[in-house]
């Protein structure tokens, strides 16, 4: 796997889309064969998961990606998210992605003592 960034996917055409049982994975697949997994690596004291899809994952299969953007808060809440139980530390990542037939918001949140990484990893999988 080698790391990458969300806007290599603009202009792919995603054929599915696996969104793991345990909310802490997902994997993209294309129509040309590549294959991404967005995850994170969990650790001892830390927890980073899939918080919410907001919109109709299945709008992403069959078009071209048009948008793929990925925003991150560390230690603060966005407007419309509720604030968290008290956290030594912690990151909402959200990834919106679109088509021509809708939008989708992919919202990770993580959680940890600070001494830990929050982040969400994208990777391109090897064939």
């Amino acid at each position: 796997m080698s790391y990458t960034e969300i806007t290599e996917l603009i202009g792919k055409t995603l054929i599915n889309i696996d969104v793991d049982m345990e909310k802490d994975e997902i994997i993209f697949t294309c129509d040309n064969g590549d294959m991404y997994k967005m995850y994170h690596q969990q650790d001892c004291c830390e927890s980073v998961v899939i918080d919410d899809i907001n919109g109709d994952i299945n709008d992403l299969i069959g078009s071209p990606i048009l948008i793929a953007e990925e925003l991150t808060f560390l230690d603060e809440n966005p407007d419309n998210v509720e604030k968290p139980e008290y956290q030594d530390s912690f990151t909402w990542t959200f990834y919106k992605l679109a088509t021509i037939k809708g939008f989708v918001d992919i919202r990770w949140y993580g959680d940890s003592n600070g001494y830990y990484s929050e982040s969400v990893d994208f990777k391109k999988l090897t064939k």
